[in-house]
């Protein structure tokens, strides 16, 4: 009798992490999951423990296998998916990092960036990364550590030490430390990285002031970048054969393999990508072009990108600084107590916002409070609010690409909110789909690194396996609409530069 094979992927997120176990239909055989700490040493500083996100993760994997009954030996390939931007920085002898990891959200390098762009220098940016000048990305937060930390700078130019964004740093643990690598998606959103050439970039190292000797391999998006060390993963040698930001691998997991094609994930944030096929065509100053995968040796995709920084962590924040709910789930049932927002509107600019409008300096608002206004409201303007800030993306999306959405593919842990589907639906006027697998991201990983190592045989047979388990429709007057997203407009500009020295 042939022994049961499996997929095992670890979804690195900013605030937990999820390991789940995939059989060859793409159904999840088992999982794991346990939050980690954050840190907000100073306003708007989000940092992470490295040393803690390696723990757990190994934690995790070891409370997967068990749940399913899966030996180590059974998992055919190890697939990652991770938070992007947040970047570790640690020594290559000991493995140990030098301080803790910056994370996405972190806005300490504002006024480097904004520097940068008084200088004239974010069309060159953005001409080779496809990016802006914004603190979200990896370059700056490596520069502020190489000039903040004593003596850090001289041994990174020494060679001694590594720079990697979550993957490589999990990798490097996941191998014994044998390998530092990364692939060209999560590469591509360093600043670092040359998004039409496929490699580092001197001009821009230069730029940054980032020693060449810290980076990491790039490596395709699905191939076999190492074995695991058998200390590490309980005994056994498994292949690491598939790696990719968590954004590119919710596209790949949705399926979304053909031109136009788009999802949004909605998670601590949320992040709609459109795949735009294998030329790196920089569009205008709202969105970003981004690296999608690299199959094996096939050329490069890309993907159109709008990042929302706070959608889910608003609703974290209601639970863990309000203290007005005592779990997420318990949103829905806020919501649909009242029978409409009550003129309330939340715009959660907690770490500034992102697409379409790039504001370090916002700062989120509660606008629209009279003595009617209850906790009800208050969640279901936080609910609002993720949508909103969708639409703000896909107006800017269908400007700059000039593709109609004609249909949503939506996934991430807000999807089982049935009240938050419809009125997603409701504010784009398009239909919203919910996969019967909604652990996208977790799945795009194990596809690819499943077809890293022969698991699944191609992408054909990857899509054929995609299931709708909903449709919401837009049910929604269009006046309607479009006064709630007028006065939503209207909040947002209320919450922009608030945070922004006086002008002269």
């Amino acid at each position: 009798m042939q022994k049961a094979e499996f997929i095992l992927a670890i979804d690195q997120g900013t605030t937990g992490n999820t390991v789940l176990i995939f059989n060859r239909a793409g159904e999840i055989c088992a999982r794991g999951y346990s939050e980690f700490t954050q840190y907000y040493p100073q306003p708007g500083w989000v940092e992470h423990d490295a040393d803690e996100i390696w723990n757990v993760t190994r934690c995790v994997i070891g409370e997967a296998l068990g749940a399913g009954g899966i030996t180590p030996e059974q998992i055919r390939a190890i697939g990652i998916t991770n938070q992007r931007e947040t970047s570790v920085l640690w020594d290559r002898a000991t493995g140990r990092p030098v301080a803790r990891a910056l994370v996405w959200q972190d806005r300490r390098t504002a006024d480097v960036c904004a520097r940068l762009k008084n200088e004239g220098r974010e069309n060159f940016v953005r001409e080779k990364t496809g990016l802006l000048l914004d603190p979200y990305f990896s370059g700056t937060k490596v520069q502020f550590q190489l000039d903040h930390i004593p003596g850090l700078r001289d041994r990174a130019e020494r060679g001694e030490i590594a720079f990697g964004t979550i993957d490589s740093w999990l990798l490097w643990n996941l191998t014994g430390g044998r390998i530092h690598a990364t692939d060209p998606s999560n590469a591509s959103r360093t600043l670092l990285f040359n998004i039409v050439v496929n490699r580092w970039d001197d001009e821009l190292l230069k730029l940054f002031n980032i020693p060449r000797a810290i980076l990491p391999d790039v490596k395709p998006s699905c191939g076999v970048f190492g074995q695991t060390a058998p200390e590490s993963f309980f005994g056994a040698a498994v292949p690491v054969c598939g790696i990719a930001g968590d954004q590119q691998s919710a596209l790949f997991g949705q399926a979304c393999y053909g031109e136009g094609r788009a999802k949004n994930t909605y998670g601590t944030g949320s992040f709609i990508l459109m795949n735009i096929g294998p030329k790196p065509v920089i569009h205008g100053r709202n969105l970003l072009t981004t690296v999608a995968w690299q199959i094996g040796n096939e050329p490069v995709e890309y993907a159109l990108e709008g990042a929302i920084f706070i959608t889910g962590a608003a609703v974290q924040w209601l639970r863990d600084g309000l203290g007005i709910i005592k779990n997420a789930a318990e949103t829905e049932e806020l919501a649909r107590s009242v029978p409409d927002n009550a003129g309330v509107y939340f715009v959660p600019a907690l770490t500034g916002l992102g697409a379409p409008h790039w504001d370090p300096y916002a700062r989120g608002i509660i606008a629209g409070l009279t003595r009617g206004a209850t906790r009800a409201h208050i969640a279901r303007a936080a609910l609002e609010a993720m949508c909103y800030q969708t639409r703000d993306v896909v107006e800017a999306m269908q400007k700059e690409s000039g593709v109609a959405l004609t249909e949503l593919r939506a996934d991430g842990g807000a999807v089982g909110n049935s009240w938050l589907m419809q009125f997603q639906a409701d504010i784009l006027g398009v239909p919203v789909d919910v996969p019967r697998v909604s652990e996208t991201t977790a799945l795009g990983a194990a596809y690819l690194a499943g077809l890293g190592c022969g698991f699944w045989q191609s992408r054909a047979e990857i899509d054929a396996q995609w299931r709708r388990a909903r449709r919401f429709e837009p049910r929604m007057e269009k006046a309607a609409r479009e006064n709630l997203y007028d006065q939503w407009r209207k909040a947002v500009a209320r919450a922009g530069r608030w945070a922004a020295e006086p002008e002269a």
